[in-house]
């Protein structure tokens, strides 16, 4: 939304949990129980940094006990082999941690899906084995009786639960600032629609290296902290799969994607499993384990995003009433543009703005494009059409760089940008809408639209105000906190133009954005798109809706099995026999003449 939290309300709930829980550590006498009240923070931490991969991007790791079990070993071997102070060693621990997962994020983000998953989780068991090889079955830190403060050792654990929630306090008071920032917002949008994303101007990959790299960080310094309560490491106690799905679990149990989440987790599961663990130990080895299995399940078939996400949407439909939620009434009407009728469409001598040279691409044996070439002049409004499977999407894609070409270029401005990424042509002045709507679905409508302004907005004040003009221009104004997931397909065509067009660019690439639309609302974003090319945005649309098309654009090119069929004036194409045989077929020809 547009009104920024300010610091008091992110802050008090956070500052308030960590005080009665200090409250409540130093009132515990009993060491098992003080071992229990330290791992709650431990775990909680652990689980912050995979919902920082995991939970914000939607990447799902099931290997976070690399970073965890490095950073254990970190600590202990500093301490044995160097006489190293934790004090030290555990920063060094969340340095190596995040170089780790910069190392592992460089090849493992070519992966996606569950291929990402099952690369993630090969790491730990590969270090595993290499730790065990390399004779470190059991590494102990010595006890220095002498200067056990100076080497994090005490005779009161309750220093330990204190230092941990120190370590929580701090990571919490990130993790929050992230979600409302602008790097938060970005790991938001690409976890909900990457594609989406990359199109509004974020560099998608280096965003997740740097994610990777901060997770890996924070799980290596939290490990490096465990090895100091426990005084032992061994391979399997953190490299083992039990450690992995911790981090999953408290955070899925919890709240994927939240601060609050690895915390409600870490309360409810750690004491839990160390309580049934004590008791039930000897007869049930591994209770644990059973534990996190039951509770993974039961979030599954009951809250798929967690206990904090399942609170939240019970409380908005409260707010709202029974039904979906109620999108926000008075909205404003579009800011007035150039009057459409004012503007003359560029002649043959218009510079060009892009051009498409000889551009071809297949799939297996599929030509998906076959030796397109076209000019967009600068200022007019170019019409794709064909039929289905004639390759105008697949076109788009070649010239915003999701799709590479295999010959031929495309060139902007004169410049060729032949495979470039989305978000830097993003940068260069490209706007993209998609066939199928891709919102930022748990977003509100101002912050899917301030995510388009990012690219260029010095700052957020800019940014949201970048915002605003975009969602005034296509008449969105007074929606801001209406959340994208509960919009009218129309307010989504709507939506998803405005994000385009926040980061103002030159030219704007439209997918089929009448698909599912009625009469008025075709009629609504017509008067839409005519004001924004009015203003001096060069435009190119696809589209199947031939009737509307002819009373929008300047020029159609038509494409047919991949290869450019005819292009020209509306009045020329419409007319041309192999283009309506191409939309109608040769029969309905054929009948047309009888």
């Amino acid at each position: 939304m547009f009104r920024p939290l300010g610091a008091p309300r992110i802050l008090l709930p956070i500052l308030a949990f960590c005080a009665v829980y200090a409250l409540l550590a130093v009132t515990v006498e009993n060491s098992y129980h003080q071992l229990t009240l330290t791992l709650v923070p431990v775990w909680a931490i652990f689980g912050l940094s995979w919902n920082l991969l995991s939970g914000m991007t939607g990447l799902i790791s099931f290997g976070h006990a690399a970073f965890f079990g490095l950073g254990a070993y970190t600590v202990a071997l500093l301490f044995v082999k160097a006489g190293l102070t934790p004090w030290l060693g555990i920063p060094v621990a969340g340095l190596v941690g995040g170089l780790s997962g910069l190392l592992i994020g460089l090849p493992t983000f070519r992966l996606r899906g569950h291929y990402f998953a099952l690369a993630m989780l090969a790491y730990p068991l590969a270090l595993l084995n290499v730790f065990l090889w390399l004779g470190y079955q059991e590494v102990s830190l010595p006890l220095m009786r002498d200067s056990g403060w100076a080497f994090m050792q005490f005779a009161d654990h309750r220093v330990y639960i204190l230092i941990a929630l120190g370590l929580l306090l701090a990571a919490m008071l990130a993790m929050r600032l992230v979600e409302r920032s602008r790097y938060g917002m970005a790991l938001m949008a690409i976890k909900q629609n990457e594609a989406a994303a990359e199109a509004v101007g974020i560099d998608t990959r280096r965003l997740k290296l740097v994610t990777i790299a901060l997770s890996g960080a924070l799980a290596g310094a939290i490990g490096g902290f465990h090895a100091v309560i426990l005084l032992v490491v061994t391979p399997e106690a953190v490299f083992g799969m039990l450690i992995s799905a911790q981090a999953l679990t408290v955070a899925m149990f919890g709240g994927v994607g939240t601060v609050w989440g690895p915390v409600l987790g870490a309360l409810v599961l750690i004491p839990l499993g160390e309580t049934l663990h004590a008791r039930f130990g000897a007869v049930l080895p591994g209770i644990q384990g059973v534990v996190f299995g039951t509770a993974i399940i039961a979030v599954i078939l009951l809250a798929p995003e967690g206990l904090y996400w399942k609170a939240a949407d019970l409380l908005r439909r409260r707010r709202a009433g029974s039904g979906p939620e109620a999108v926000p009434q008075g909205r404003e009407g579009p800011a007035a543009p150039p009057t459409p009728a004012a503007r003359t469409a560029p002649g043959p001598e218009a510079p060009a703005i892009l051009r498409a040279e000889g551009v071809s691409k297949s799939f297996g044996g599929v030509r998906a494009v076959r030796e397109v070439s076209f000019t967009v002049r600068r200022g007019e409004i170019l019409g794709v059409i064909g039929p289905n499977g004639a390759g105008k999407t697949t076109l788009f894609n070649l010239l915003n760089g999701f799709v590479r070409p295999d010959a031929g270029r495309v060139l902007l401005d004169g410049r060729d940008v032949t495979g470039v990424a989305p978000n830097r042509l993003c940068r260069a002045g490209v706007g993209r809408t998609f066939q199928v709507v891709r919102p930022f679905a748990r977003m509100s409508v101002a912050d899917n639209v301030m995510s388009g302004a990012q690219v260029h907005a010095a700052s957020a004040e800019e940014a949201r105000e970048m915002a605003r003009r975009a969602m005034r221009r296509v008449g969105l104004g007074g929606m801001e906190d209406a959340r994208a997931g509960a919009l009218s397909n129309l307010d989504l065509r709507l939506m998803e133009l405005a994000r385009a067009l926040a980061g103002n660019p030159r030219l704007l690439l439209l997918d089929e954005t009448f698909a599912g639309l009625g009469a008025p609302e075709v009629e609504q974003l017509l008067g839409v798109i005519r004001g924004v090319a009015a203003e001096g945005v060069t435009v190119v649309i696809i589209e199947h809706t031939l009737h509307a098309m002819v009373r929008l654009v300047d020029r159609f090119v038509v494409l047919d099995n991949g290869a450019v069929l005819a292009e020209g004036l509306p009045q020329e194409v419409t007319g041309n026999r192999a283009v309506v045989e191409a939309y109608l077929g040769s029969k309905w020809i054929a009948h047309a003449g009888d």
